[in-house]
């Protein structure tokens, strides 16, 4: 299977929930962010998530406050590096009592320090490691030299230890596709579980030039397709054409709810325009209408899977055949 059992069982379950209840819009996936803290400073990333102050972090009660709100089944523990959390224990801890799953993205720098011996391997625990490319590259967009190599000795002892292991690749303008590939190879020759590639997001506070415009994004992508031929890749088929422009869909900005140390988010991951403690605020206030429609600016080069893997499922559920599709990439990849 392309996601184990439990979790793609957990998710169909809480989808049939949420059409009886009438429901047409409902989060997949809370992205929590406890703190803006990291110790890098990718050239891909927003500025905010990386210059927070420890002492500014969220508490964990917090925390587990917008586990419940969201009542997502699935939660992103994102920031920042949240390896740097001193209470990364207890927060997961309180994430699988309540019988959510996480994604623990991370650099994987700390993972020896902060997580092995420390949180033990569970079921509902995926460990997700951010990596760019190979060596040169992937140090180049960290801007420090020998965050690969810790990357892959923290993957290689993940894996050893029997943790649930995955890896996020972002595409960027001079991405050499080729690269990825090689990339694929070694990442599968270690047993990770699967592996996700996505468009990078060109957020307002970066002022590299190095983002994806629409083109470029078909014709990589369109490389990226075939590469899902061959490796167990957790991006769904009609996602990654979508990013190829071989189908359209609407984005999905409310599957994928994000709270961070200053509360709510809105109206997604990527873009914020408003920010609230208020869950109940964020969540009737937001014009979904308006941000879906992506006629806003700062959606039109965005293809990220945060906002239309969810499309992808509401317009798997309308067509017989992609619905069929989409069952065998998950139960027969």
């Amino acid at each position: 299977m392309r996601f184990p059992l439990h979790i793609t069982t957990d998710m169909i379950v809480y989808q049939l929930r949420q059409a009886l209840r009438g429901n047409r819009r409902y989060p997949f996936v809370l992205m929590l962010e406890p703190l803006y803290t990291c110790n890098l400073a990718c050239i891909g990333c927003a500025t905010e998530r990386h210059t927070g102050k420890l002492q500014d972090r969220l508490p964990v009660e917090v925390c587990l406050q917008a586990a419940d709100d969201s009542g997502a089944p699935v939660v992103s523990i994102c920031g920042g590096e949240p390896t740097i959390y001193p209470e990364l224990p207890e927060l997961i801890e309180g994430i699988i009592e309540r019988q959510r799953h996480i994604y623990l993205c991370t650099n994987a720098l700390l993972l020896d320090e902060k997580v092995f011996g420390l949180v033990a391997p569970h079921r509902r625990l995926t460990i997700n490691v951010h990596l760019d490319g190979m060596r040169k590259t992937h140090d180049y967009v960290c801007a420090r030299e020998g965050v690969f190599d810790k990357a892959i000795a923290m993957i290689t002892e993940a894996k050893q230890r029997g943790y649930h292991v995955i890896t996020n690749t972002t595409i960027f303008k001079e991405t050499e596709i080729e690269e990825i590939e090689q990339l694929c190879k070694e990442l599968f020759a270690l047993g990770i579980d699967g592996m996700l590639i996505c468009p990078g997001y060109q957020y307002q506070s970066v002022d590299r030039d190095i983002f994806l415009t629409r083109d470029d994004m078909h014709e990589k992508f369109k490389r990226v397709i075939e590469i899902s031929q061959r490796y167990r890749l957790t991006s769904t088929p009609m996602f990654l054409e979508f990013a190829a422009g071989l189908r359209e869909y609407d984005c999905s900005p409310w599957s994928t709810v994000t709270f961070t140390p200053n509360g709510w988010k809105g109206p997604c991951y990527l873009i914020g325009k408003t920010a609230t403690w208020s869950w109940d605020e964020f969540w009737n206030e937001t014009d979904w209408d308006y941000w879906e429609s992506r006629q806003d600016t700062l959606c039109q080069n965005c293809a990220m899977h945060s906002g239309f893997e969810a499309s992808v499922v509401r317009g798997a559920r309308k067509n017989p055949r992609d619905l069929l599709r989409l069952a065998a990439w998950n139960f027969l990849g």
